[in-house]
């Protein structure tokens, strides 16, 4: 739809009034918002015209208006201005993504939290699954006679560990030449050919070698398991509460509930347009039942290997979107950064930054 200049401007100062005060907005705001220097009439027909266009809404009696999801929809796409991060807030990011030896999964946890603290919204994380992921290391420590630790390392260096006891006892010799054997068979091959080597290994290793060999190669099978899954959790949903569509708990509860249910990731909106780096759903463009009422701003990083993960962002249909699309991108910009490149963003735009700080 063809908007002119003037209800362009009108449409922009509704919607960032109302983003800022959760109230509908009359024509007095609009005025002083939008830096119009026509009467309040005039701006009420525009308000009329934008309201018939299906872009604002009227609620209950009020004389103000609200931005409608299609409205929102031509802020986003046409009005909204570019938001620059301060320095303090590149700074802050670059501290909680500054883990680059750590394991994926608590980088992204991490991110998650400081975005949603940022943001103030709830934020959802989904890493995609390696295809080939493998043990790098095995590690055994001995407890006592009857147990012992085993530890494994994975070539993207996550690590998992399990206290694994054993009726029959071992001594310190035993786990060190299990170890050896651990090493030398079972590390950089797939999963499917762990299973293949330890079938092969049954008919000429000792039982009791044998059951210790199996004890430890089933445990990171399961890690490798696990680790292949895609990984998706939320961070900050009690940050719905901070905002006035969400204070009565009747509203609130379920998406509330409807977040906190990490493990089906198939639920959620974390798949992007082809070739888009950042989608913006508002409203009814949620597939979900538990997200019609509601905006999702996702954003797509690369992790390597040719995998992608999406960071996003929910919250009302009254989000900030300039800001939290600033904030995402730097994000997702910081994690391929970090994890294609061995590197954080080198903040080249940190002195405009400090002249134009976000909201």
């Amino acid at each position: 739809m063809e908007l002119t200049e003037r209800k362009k401007r009108v449409l922009r100062a509704i919607v960032e009034t109302y983003i800022a005060t959760a109230e509908p907005v009359g024509s007095k705001a609009v005025v002083q918002a939008s830096g119009l220097e026509v009467s309040t009439a005039t701006i009420r027909n525009e308000m009329s015209d934008l309201t018939e266009l299906g872009l604002l809404e009227q609620p209950h009696t009020s004389a103000g208006r609200i931005p409608s999801p299609a409205g929102y929809r031509v802020y986003v796409n046409e009005l909204m201005d570019r938001q620059q991060l301060s320095v303090q807030e590149t700074e802050r990011i670059n501290r909680a993504l500054n883990l680059k030896m750590e394991e994926l999964d608590r980088v992204i946890d991490r991110a998650g939290r400081v975005l949603s603290q940022i943001s103030d919204y709830p934020v959802f994380t989904a890493a995609a699954a390696r295809a080939k992921i493998t043990v790098k290391r095995f590690d055994l420590l001995m407890v006592d006679s009857n147990a012992f630790i085993a530890v494994v390392m994975t070539d993207g260096d996550a690590v998992r560990n399990r206290l694994l006891r054993i009726p029959e006892g071992v001594t310190d010799t035993q786990l060190q030449l299990l170890s050896a054997v651990l090493n030398t068979s079972f590390v950089g091959i797939p999963m499917e050919e762990m299973q293949n080597t330890l079938d092969r290994m049954e008919t000429r290793t000792a039982a009791g070698a044998f059951r210790l060999i199996s004890l430890v190669v089933d445990f990171a099978v399961e890690v490798l398991n696990e680790l292949s899954r895609q990984k998706f959790r939320t961070a900050g949903i009690t940050h719905l509460l901070e905002h006035p569509e969400y204070r009565s708990l009747e509203k609130a509860k379920p998406l509330m509930t409807y977040l906190s249910e990490e493990g089906d990731v198939s639920r959620l909106p974390a798949t992007m347009g082809a070739g888009k780096s950042m989608e913006v759903l508002i409203g009814p463009e949620n597939v979900s039942e538990a997200l019609k009422d509601t905006s999702v701003v996702m954003a797509s990083y690369d992790i390597g290997d040719n995998m992608r993960g999406v960071i996003g962002v929910v919250g009302p249909t009254r989000m900030d979107y300039a800001k939290v699309t600033a904030r995402l991108s730097y994000f997702a910009d910081s994690l391929t950064r970090m994890f294609g490149k061995g590197e954080l963003p080198a903040g080249e735009d940190n002195d405009e930054a400090e002249k134009k700080p976000g909201k």
